[in-house]
């Protein structure tokens, strides 16, 4: 018999959710003691397991509820049934299709450890404990990233869930989050990146700051115009005399990044970063708050006709892979394009000492295929379609080059 603490403490449910799933009669608890306090059997247990392995599905809590409580329900069936699912919704969640297959062959013995995140945790920790310049450098204050770990923990299935579909497995997820919070290249590149862009809202470099004044001072102009493209190529001229990153043999390929992320993605989509480090500050909204409605999209369009015809080999990819959204995305010719786009992923991150994940491009067919504002601005870029085009087509490489 278990307390709910220590039923917390072994699978990494909350108190709290337990105490919720009590009240909606989802896992009631074994028995109160005569101090109120719940407490829960093996057979508890195992149901709980059972509402995991629903949940991994993405089912809500009312039809895991009407499932498991059915007196048709069979749970050896149930187990078949999800095993199933699983392979074809996550292939990359080997470690629970493992844990199913022990649990129809009738081992009793339950493990959770799929779904814990406590090393997770520990790393986060351990970084802030030895790294507490870093983190106020990167987060702004020590409270900001403790905030950062419990919005972690606010989202731990989703982010669970993401990981072992990114990485195999949460312990894999682990070890590539430590070596990445202890590049000093990737994260360096990171704060310079991000100076630049803190530089250019809070008008802490002079040029900058009258640059873009005049630049956005009518947003009814040209973009093309001689006197845009002239404030245009100062901006870029100091980006990449003052700033380092912009300095470097990718020097180029993060300035044309900078620029396409005026251009391309919909205000607020960079608030997604909260979940794994960012500031979640919605830069492009704070831009177009600070020089009008539709500054943002102004001076990406002024820089992107300054850059001309220069593009990163893994844009020319991408805009070629979404070409001809008539033909199959399995076919030799696209899965040929994917091939090329992997090399060249491969390549930056390897230059930014970067672990992406052994899954990366699956992981990113996912964005393709179920974001919806990422779905909005790829669409936009290549034509309505296209993101699910290359979402299946990024989706079936991954799939097939494991």
């Amino acid at each position: 018999m278990k307390t709910v603490k220590q039923v917390s403490d072994l699978t990494g449910v909350s108190v709290r959710m337990l105490h919720h799933y009590d009240k909606i009669e989802l896992l009631k608890p074994t028995k109160l003691t005569e101090a109120g306090y719940r407490i829960y059997d093996d057979e508890a247990l195992e149901t709980l397991q059972q509402i995991l392995f629903f949940k991994e599905l993405d089912l809500p809590l009312k039809e895991i509820k009407e499932i498991i409580t059915s007196p048709h329900f069979d749970k050896m069936k149930a187990l078949e049934s999800h095993k199933k699912l699983m392979v074809l919704k996550r292939d990359r969640l080997n470690s629970l299709i493992e844990l199913i297959n022990k649990t129809i062959k009738g081992e009793k013995k339950m493990s959770f450890k799929e779904f814990d995140m406590t090393e997770y945790y520990n790393v986060l920790e351990e970084f802030k404990n030895v790294n507490k310049d870093k983190v106020i450098r990167i987060y702004g204050s020590v409270d900001n990233y403790n905030e950062f770990i419990e919005r972690c923990k606010s989202k731990e299935t989703e982010i669970a869930k993401e990981a072992i579909d990114h990485y195999g497995s949460i312990k894999k997820f682990t070890e590539a989050l430590k070596k990445n919070l202890n590049n000093s290249l990737a994260i360096t590149k990171a704060e310079q990146i991000d100076k630049f862009k803190q530089d250019c809202l809070y008008d802490k470099h002079p040029q900058l700051k009258d640059l873009y004044k005049k630049l956005t001072a009518n947003l009814t102009k040209n973009p093309s115009s001689e006197e845009i493209q002239h404030i245009a190529g100062e901006i870029t001229n100091i980006a990449k005399k003052d700033y380092e990153a912009f300095k470097t043999n990718m020097g180029d390929y993060y300035w044309y990044t900078m620029v396409k992320f005026y251009l391309e993605f919909p205000k607020g989509i960079d608030k997604v970063d909260k979940k794994y480090g960012g500031h979640g500050v919605s830069w492009l909204e704070e831009i177009d708050k600070k020089y009008g409605e539709g500054a943002s999209k102004f001076i990406g369009k002024a820089l992107k006709i300054y850059l001309g015809n220069y593009e990163p080999k893994i844009e020319t990819l991408y805009k070629k892979l979404g070409s001809n959204l008539s033909k199959d995305p399995t076919s030799k010719e696209i899965q040929q394009i994917v091939s090329e786009i992997a090399d060249e992923n491969r390549k930056i991150h390897e230059d930014l000492k970067v672990d992406e994940g052994e899954n990366h491009l699956g992981y990113m067919a996912d964005w393709y295929l179920s974001k919806p504002t990422y779905i909005k601005a790829i669409d936009k870029k290549y034509g309505s379609g296209s993101s699910k085009f290359i979402g299946e087509a990024l989706k079936f490489y991954a799939k097939n080059n494991k």
